[in-house]
């Protein structure tokens, strides 16, 4: 269906739209200083689960390491070296190369000798199992 408008050209204001588009916030785009890791975790009876995103990065460049309830995931993201051609230049670069790393708390320590790892897709998976022993108890209060 067609819909007929009306145009008053009395109706716009040019000093209005000048100051308005100043008002508006500039768009201004700053490169990010390290690449970041984003991690899901979840918990299941005995154990942690988590999967941490860390695209483009080599398995012999990431670090985990597990001290008593922290865990500390790190990784060095490397660029390739480009070899530009007569007349190439870059018009816009967005894929970062830096050091990343990330590290949380978890409620209860984590047993070091039974944690698996594995890295694929850019994906890496820990199973991180709890320590034996390690079950609150509530205290009463009198």
């Amino acid at each position: 269906m067609n819909e007929l408008r009306t145009l008053d050209p009395f109706a716009l204001d040019p000093f209005d739209d000048t100051f308005r588009s100043l008002m508006r916030p500039w768009r201004f785009e700053m490169q990010e200083t390290a690449p970041r890791i984003k991690i899901d975790l979840s918990e299941q009876d005995g154990s942690y689960a988590v999967k941490a995103e860390i695209p483009g990065v080599k398995k012999e460049d990431i670090d985990v390491r597990v001290d008593g309830n922290t865990v500390t995931i790190s990784a060095e993201v490397k660029s390739e070296k480009e070899e530009k051609g007569n007349g190439d230049r870059v018009l816009r670069r967005e894929r970062q190369e830096g050091y990343a790393s990330r590290s949380f708390t978890l409620a209860c320590p984590v047993d070091e000798g039974k944690v698996e790892a594995s890295y694929k897709d850019g994906i890496l998976a820990l199973t991180l199992p709890k320590k034996a022993g390690t079950s609150s108890k509530r205290i009463a209060i009198q």
